[in-house]
């Protein structure tokens, strides 16, 4: 690309305003990456997977989100973590009906680093971040004796 230089007066505030807002969408997206999903917006949000002895944590932020709202499904070594969640605002001002509504959706899907079990799994949801313990599965190999010809 061939920048020049456009001289003195030649400023375009709307070039500006357009720039700095491609600049305020990319940090969003960097912030809260979104996909097509369905035909509309969907928030995929970052995962933390931390592997301890025994069992699988899995963290996420899903901001303004009641526990209520979100689903977790176990299917193999996959997690799938969904919420929607909407608002309603409705006022009335000098004969003015104005309503908006507000509608999110999170989704993602992970394959897990372990097989896991559902039992003794637990899901906590505080200030906004989603905290996931999984027990691993333990595969009980039996011993197997070789004979000495």
């Amino acid at each position: 690309m061939r920048r020049s230089f456009p001289g003195p007066g030649r400023w375009d505030p709307f070039e500006e305003i357009r720039r700095t807002q491609e600049r305020l969408n990319q940090l969003f997206e960097d912030f809260m990456p979104m996909e097509e999903w369905g035909g509309g917006k969907v928030y995929t949000p970052a995962i933390d997977i931390k592997e301890e002895d025994d069992k699988l944590v899995v963290t996420t932020d899903l901001p303004g989100i009641n526990k209520e709202d979100v689903q977790i499904n176990l299917k193999e070594d996959m997690l799938e973590i969904s919420a929607k969640t909407g608002k309603e605002k409705e006022t009335e001002e000098e004969g003015y009906l104005r309503r908006e509504r507000a509608y999110t959706q999170f989704y993602r899907a992970i394959r897990l680093p372990a097989s896991v079990k559902e039992e003794g799994s637990t899901a906590k949801m505080e200030n906004g971040v989603l905290k996931i313990t999984l027990p691993k599965m333990q595969l009980e190999e039996p011993t197997k004796k070789i004979a000495i010809e």
